[in-house]
């Protein structure tokens, strides 16, 4: 997500304001959606030979969107500075109520709120293996906290953008460990579906380990070959208008190779978008009262609410599609969430800065050091 040029481009004593992209952020989403529907539906040859190239045979993992997915997670990554994670024990307070809600309320609460709507709530309107895949497709989306797109949110809100940077690096940590297991156990728990093992661990190694990977050894290489300031203040921000284009680029491809699911099931995606949308407000709302709380800097208790509430959307959609198809009810409830996320996800990022009030002063609001 462009996270580099906002955090980057704006001085420790200069107030964070909008830049272009972020003040239209929901028009150019809203865009690539409405583009992607549209040449789902006007190409459909030309779609449909694009969604069948994969990352080798039988994987079902689109290469198209492997590749556009790398282009804009590894400049992201390039900047986490994992010797940063150690510096996190003077002020751990924040990060661990971000673990809490991401790995222990987030995914099991989203597996209960989907299960009460489709099994129950829209009992009715869905049939149960229609509510099967969509109770799927919640709980991937739940069980992959937001990575990249944070960064962004961060930017809006004034958060602190390397305690920022620590939340998201222990975060993609974590995900190594206990995606695969949190789906596979929450899935078979919730719905009638069972999750191939193989192919959930397929995923995580080509959308996580690779960039995270990637990354890491490039942004070893570029400091030392050229140092760390010219890595940081030269090199970086050069990367956003790539990231930019990768992340708009992955937007119309996803929805292009979901356009008839979403034209053809538009009552569905209504009803798909409440438990989603209730679930972000929950962990949102759970997340910063827990910060105000234990009295957490709002710098840093902003965007802990935000990882808590967002999705790793891409990642959520690669493995619903690596899983279940590109044409299923699980692919459908993950692109569900890329539709809901941004507008839901700008109000979280509103309401945060009108209780800025409400936390104790930060000492260096922006860019504190951890």
């Amino acid at each position: 997500m462009p996270d580099s040029h906002a955090i980057t481009a704006v001085p420790a004593d200069v107030p964070a304001g909008l830049g272009t992209f972020e003040r239209y952020l929901s028009v150019w989403v809203a865009l690539c959606m409405a583009a992607g529907i549209g040449m789902g539906k006007l190409l459909p040859g030309a779609m449909a030979g694009l969604r069948g190239l994969e990352l080798g045979s039988g994987s079902q993992i689109n290469a198209p969107i492997a590749v556009l997915i790398w282009l804009m997670i590894i400049p992201m990554m390039m900047k986490v500075d994992f010797s940063s994670v150690k510096n996190v024990g003077r002020r751990p307070t924040g990060l661990f109520v971000t673990l809490f809600i991401n790995w222990v309320v987030k995914p099991f609460s989203m597996a209960l709120l989907a299960w009460a709507f489709f099994r129950v709530v829209f009992a009715p309107f869905i049939a149960p293996a229609e509510a099967d895949q969509y109770i799927a497709g919640c709980i991937i989306l739940a069980a992959a906290p937001c990575t990249a797109m944070v960064f962004v949110w961060s930017h809006l809100t004034k958060g602190d953008a390397a305690y920022t940077l620590v939340q998201v690096s222990v975060n993609d940590l974590i995900m190594l460990v206990l995606f695969v297991p949190i789906v596979r156990f929450l899935v078979h728990g919730a719905s009638s579906l069972t999750v191939p093992f193989n192919v959930l661990l397929t995923s995580v190694i080509v959308f996580i380990v690779v960039p995270l990977v990637a990354g890491t050894l490039l942004r070893l290489f570029l400091v030392r070959s050229h140092g760390r300031v010219w890595f940081e203040e030269t090199l970086l921000p050069k990367f956003a208008p790539l990231t930019i284009t990768a992340l708009l680029a992955t937007l119309v491809l996803i929805f292009a190779f979901q356009s008839d699911n979403i034209t053809s099931r538009c009552f569905h995606v209504i009803l798909i978008a409440v438990p989603i949308t209730l679930q972000v407000y929950f962990n949102a709302g759970l997340a910063y009262g827990l910060m105000k709380w234990l009295k957490v800097e709002h710098s840093v208790a902003a965007p802990g609410a935000l990882i808590g509430a967002s999705n790793f959307f891409e990642l959520a959609v690669a493995t619903a599609i690596a899983l279940f198809g590109p044409e299923s009810g699980a692919a459908l409830a993950t692109v569900v969430g890329v539709l809901v996320e941004v507008p839901v996800m700008l109000s979280v990022c509103a309401a945060c800065n009108r209780t800025r009030h409400w936390f104790p002063a930060d000492n260096s609001p922006a860019n504190k050091s951890t």
